[in-house]
């Protein structure tokens, strides 16, 4: 009956919205104001399965990372709640007193968690069970995903390819690859602290110190170079360019190092820590099938996961998520197993997926592209009547309740802490965020005032969303939802085959809104 219910009023959704309503005053008011035409914005807002507000919402649009939104829900009805990566350590050949007389592999499974402390807890497991030599190679099995390394020969997406929101998953990914640094000048030096300690990898600096505002340190930043010093001792350098403040702190992450090295350096470094040796090189690889497991580590529940993902915007994140979907199903016991093998690159397997659970749950993806499920793309679109649809089915999932905690709350926390503050929909709208260079939007749950939960998705896309006129227009636009009362729908949802009236919404008289500050910089990928 649910299923039946939910595929009608999303079929009805997308066949019956009208092409065009007219936007309430406040909203053409900021869009005046800002100079974005009527034409970049597409909206569409729901309250009591009726439709409110439509203005181009049957128009496929870039969504930015509310593009989440569709991947965390999809996982958490697909994969189920106790669903977890895992990453293990698996040795070929027996165990003769202190050696493993064969490979040691480490088979990466997805594990959004695996950093250097879990690695560490591993790898003394092994020295718990006597082992202190590697009488062979180690190997890094990537293989979950395929291709297993889709970060190569990829040109940069933007000027930042050492930012963590540019991070390319793969199946063993530790420490998401990031060098933590240090930093901390004087007026003579710059002084740097790395973590994690990687054997043979060492950052200096070329930066020059200069006068200025240590809260704006990163204005001078510029692409970090990495030398490699030798390719038969396989040591790097990280080089820093730019220029840095003078008696300033501060600290950032950086992904500048091979994966495969940055693997083999930590592992080794660590290994050799304990009081470990491994007699081979370092090779990529598959996991023979009668290799034995040694050790395991398993991340957090997907619930922990999908709120770590959708509150902070977290690209990487998402995209390990929608890597999962091709890759993974739950297992009661282990959190997580492979899905059968298969040719078919993992990102298409997890379309299918995605696909799958629209169509089964009555809402056409018709226009839909998906690159990589986490908004940070070129070519991702979605319609906001799909995206409502999928909201829809969020407010109905058994996991609504975790699915609706993982937003970030307008005024509170995540991307939105800054935003909404003096509207009523502070402390009370739930909603996923999406910024790029020319889009904004905004995508979820806002009570209007007398309490009913109204779903509201707009986008804009356009050159001119820059230095916060986009986010004015959407917030305008969610203060209208949330300050909305006894207003009449467009219309109500028909009974199937009945054609749906739709007359033009009556705007609410203007209210006031506090202007929000205007970022600093642009966020290119909440």
């Amino acid at each position: 009956m649910f299923q039946r219910r939910l595929a009608t009023l999303s079929f009805l959704l997308a066949a019956w919205l009208p092409a065009h309503a007219q936007l309430p005053e406040p909203v053409l008011g900021a869009l005046r104001s800002t100079t974005i035409p009527e034409s970049a914005l597409s909206v569409v807002v729901l309250r009591d399965n009726q439709t409110v507000l439509s203005h181009l919402a049957d128009r496929p649009t870039h969504p930015a990372s509310t593009m989440k939104l569709v991947t965390t829900l999809v996982a958490l009805e697909t994969l189920g709640p106790v669903f977890r990566g895992r990453t293990e350590l698996r040795g070929t050949g027996e165990i003769q007193g202190d050696t493993l007389k064969g490979d040691l592999i480490l088979r990466g499974g997805a594990d959004a968690d695996l950093d250097t402390e879990a690695l560490t807890t591993m790898l003394r497991s092994l020295r718990n069970q006597g082992i202190r030599k590697i009488q062979g190679h180690l190997v890094i099995d990537r293989q979950l995903f395929n291709p297993a390394r889709a970060d190569l020969g990829v040109p940069p997406f933007d000027e930042s390819p050492d930012s963590y929101y540019n991070v390319i998953p793969d199946a063993a990914l530790i420490n998401k690859n990031m060098l933590q640094l240090d930093l901390r000048s004087t007026g003579a030096g710059l002084k740097i602290a790395v973590q994690p300690e990687l054997r043979d990898v060492s950052v200096t600096s070329e930066m020059k110190l200069v006068g200025g505002d240590c809260a704006n340190w990163d204005n001078g930043w510029q692409a970090p170079e990495v030398r490699t010093q030798g390719q038969a001792d396989g040591r790097i350098k990280v080089v820093l360019h730019g220029t840095f403040p003078k008696n300033c702190i501060a600290s950032t992450s950086i992904n500048v190092i091979d994966r495969q090295a940055y693997v083999d350096h930590l592992l080794r470094t660590t290994w050799h820590q304990l009081g470990g040796s491994i007699d081979a090189d370092t090779i990529e690889g598959a996991t023979p099938p009668d290799a034995k497991l040694l050790a395991a580590h398993v991340a957090r529940a997907l619930p922990e996961v999908v709120r770590d993902t959708n509150k902070p915007s977290d690209n990487l994140l998402a995209r390990i998520l929608f890597l999962s979907l091709g890759a993974l199903e739950a297992d009661p016991v282990l959190g997580s197993r492979p899905l059968p093998g298969g040719s078919e690159p993992t990102l298409a397997r997890s379309a299918t997926v995605v696909r799958t659970w629209l169509r089964a749950h009555g809402i056409d993806d018709t226009g839909l592209v998906l690159e990589n499920g986490s908004g940070l793309s070129r070519i991702e679109r979605v319609t906001p009547v799909q995206l409502a649809g999928v909201l829809l089915a969020g407010q109905r999932s058994n996991w609504a309740p975790e699915f609706q905690a993982s937003l970030p709350i307008a005024g509170v926390d995540g991307t939105l802490r800054r935003r909404l503050q003096n509207s009523p929909a502070a402390s009370r709208a739930r909603m996923k965020t999406g910024t790029l260079r020319n889009v904004v939007a905004l995508a979820g749950y806002v009570p209007d005032a007398s309490g009913k939960q109204c779903i509201v998705v707009a986008m804009i896309n356009s050159d001119l969303v820059s230095n916060g006129r986009g986010r004015q227009v959407l917030d305008t636009l969610v203060d209208w939802v949330a300050r909305m009362e006894g207003m009449p729908a467009l219309g109500p949802t028909p009974a199937p085959g009945m054609p749906m009236t739709a007359p033009a919404a009556q705007p609410m008289p203007p209210q006031p809104m506090a202007p929000q500050p205007a970022p600093s910089q642009p966020v290119p990928t909440t």
